[in-house]
Parts: C-alpha cells; sequence; structure tokens
C-alpha cells in the first residue's frame, strides 16, 4: 500500500511567471454538468489559461499574462527555448471521463519542460479545479476562478463536422485563421487553430 507522505510536495508550473502549483486538495467531485471551457484566472493571479474543446479534446493556452513577454526558457528543446509563453498549451489534449464531470490528459510543467498527468474539474460555474500527478499517485492541485464566459465551439470544429457553413471565405493559414477570431484586446482567439492545438490531431 503507498502512503503519501506527511510533508507537502509541490509540482510548480510556471511559465513567465505562471504558478501552478500542484499541492494536496480537498475538494469532492461536484454533482453537476459545468462547462470547463472560458477563460480562468490562475490561482496566483499571474495569468489566464483559455479552455476550449478542439476536436473532442479540452485544450488550455496561456491567454493573458500579467507580466507580457515570457518564453520557455526550461524547455529541454533548445529550438522551443525562445517561445513565447502566451499562447502555449498548458492543458493538453484532456479527454472526459465516463459517467463524471472530469476530464483527464497532461499539464505542462514550464518549470522543467516535462509533462504530467492531471484533470480538470469544474466545481461550479466559476471555479475549476487543476490537479497534477507526479510519480502517478503524488496528486494534488489548485482551484482557478472564471474570468470570461463558456465559449462555443469552434468555427473550426463545426466546419470540419458540416454542421456550419462559413460566412466568408476561411482563412487559408492557421494563423490568419487565429488572427480572424480574435477580438480587440485579445492577442490569442480561437485557441483550436492555433498551431500546438491544430497539429495534434
Amino acid at each position: 500500500m503507498l502512503h503519501r507522505p506527511k510533508s507537502l510536495m509541490r509540482t510548480v508550473i510556471s511559465c513567465s511567471g505562471v504558478l501552478f502549483a500542484v499541492g494536496f486538495s480537498s475538494h469532492l467531485s461536484p454533482a453537476f454538468a459545468a462547462d470547463p471551457t472560458g477563460d480562468w484566472r490562475v490561482a496566483d493571479g499571474v495569468a489566464n489559461i483559455r479552455v476550449a474543446q478542439c476536436n473532442g479534446s479540452m485544450w488550455g493556452v496561456v491567454a493573458w499574462e500579467k507580466t507580457p513577454g515570457g518564453r520557455d526558457t526550461h524547455n529541454p528543446d533548445s529550438a522551443k527555448q525562445s517561445r513565447p509563453t502566451l499562447g502555449m498549451a498548458i492543458l493538453i489534449d484532456m479527454k472526459k471521463k465516463a459517467g463524471a464531470d472530469q476530464w483527464e490528459g497532461q499539464v505542462y510543467n514550464a518549470k522543467d519542460g516535462q509533462l504530467y498527468s492531471s484533470t480538470i474539474t469544474p466545481l461550479d460555474s466559476d471555479h475549476l479545479e487543476i490537479k497534477g500527478c507526479v510519480l502517478g499517485f503524488l496528486c494534488g492541485g489548485e482551484t482557478w476562478t472564471r474570468v470570461a464566459p463558456p465559449i462555443p465551439s469552434s468555427p473550426v470544429n463545426s466546419m470540419a463536422k458540416g454542421t456550419q457553413k462559413p460566412i466568408a471565405p476561411a482563412p487559408k493559414t492557421a494563423v490568419a485563421a487565429a488572427a480572424a477570431a480574435k477580438k480587440p484586446g485579445d492577442q490569442v482567439g480561437d485557441i483550436c487553430v492555433l498551431p500546438e492545438v491544430a497539429h495534434a490531431h
């Protein structure tokens, strides 16, 4: 039988000050259906993570930074160390867990450039619990607070399924599509068309 250590174990996920501390949590799973999509403020307030359903999975990317200009400097792939943290995927390819309002996938730890098992669980309409696990059993998390409403399915997904026809000609590139989906002041737009997300399937 495995026993949790008495001392608090933390894994820190930081991207230009985006801290996602994985510690022990006592929240219970909700008994209601809630939508995890939308923009969420991380616990320490230094970033917003935009969560959207893309190709049947939930993804989350950095949509706003309190201190702009962060870079993924701890990535073990030297080619990625200069990439901006704004628009970088943090929650990766999270699948709905059968019979529960919970999604399972991976979380990117920008402090060490590693991926860890993770779950997201809506606690209510305005709070999202994020948990990460190290070594498969040392798990904990933090709660994010909603700052923007749930977002409808990506037009890219809808068009792919044939349920919606574009009003205007579709942009020719993913970069152009992302630019077309942005609102004034929004530097990220539709995360489903970001290369890191779009090329994952």
